[in-house]
């Protein structure tokens, strides 16, 4: 591979606790497919995570289009990887439980979640292509089918087949419907993305973030998608 391959490579990771690691007793999804980066190019990898916990689809697009460090560390990365959307219908499915949601069949908000993540999604891409082409970089996503056991309260002792069942049936078209966009704007756009879908063993007791092995799962899937221009 490694003709095209500089030096030393700049790992810049963007999104939510998914890329923070949150979950993790070792190292998240972006170490280790850095890790991998490292052993398949033979490059000097630095990472930048840039990822927050909590942070929206909003919070994101804000970032990449008026942080002027976030648009910098973007602008210079020879690896991008980006994940998104978990919390936007987080915050509509905590309304949904707790019957505030809106609506005749307390949906609305669910709705405006899909809705407005969807102009979300499309501005991100948007302005992470204006910063770097994919061309040029190695740009990669992550959908959002690692959380089996979705916004479904009693998170210890409950999973989808248990619990709280019909509020797992009432979101999971929306997370579909989510799942769906990102995978068919992302073959539009030539983003290469993943969707890792988690059996129980690989996520903590809360349901939503992955454990070590969990992490480790995504990030082979990430390696699997190769390196586009370095090879």
């Amino acid at each position: 591979m490694a003709k095209h391959v500089p030096a030393s490579l700049i790992y810049v990771a963007l999104g939510d606790s998914l890329a923070v690691g949150t979950g993790a007793s070792y190292k998240g999804y972006v170490d280790r497919y850095a890790d991998y980066l490292r052993a398949d190019t033979s490059a000097q990898v630095s990472v930048t995570n840039l990822g927050q916990d909590g942070q929206t689809s909003s919070e994101l697009l804000y970032a990449l289009r008026n942080d002027a460090s976030s648009r910098q560390a973007v602008s210079a990365a020879h690896v991008v990887t980006f994940n998104t959307g978990l919390n936007d219908l987080g915050h509509a499915g905590e309304a949904y439980e707790n019957g505030t949601c809106g609506g005749a069949d307390n949906q609305d908000c669910l709705r405006a979640a899909v809705e407005a993540f969807k102009e979300n999604w499309d501005a991100i891409i948007a302005e992470l292509l204006s910063l770097r082409s994919s061309r040029e970089t190695i740009i990669r996503t992550i959908g959002m089918g690692h959380t089996p056991k979705i916004f479904v309260d009693d998170a210890i002792t409950s999973w989808p087949s248990e619990g709280k069942i019909e509020d797992f049936r009432v979101l999971k078209p929306y997370v579909e419907e989510v799942n769906y966009l990102i995978a068919t704007t992302t073959a539009d756009k030539d983003v290469p993305y993943v969707e890792v879908y988690l059996d129980k063993g690989h996520v903590n007791p809360d349901g939503v973030h992955p454990n070590d092995e969990g992490y480790q799962v995504i990030a082979e899937q990430l390696r699997e998608l190769g390196y586009s221009h370095l090879e």
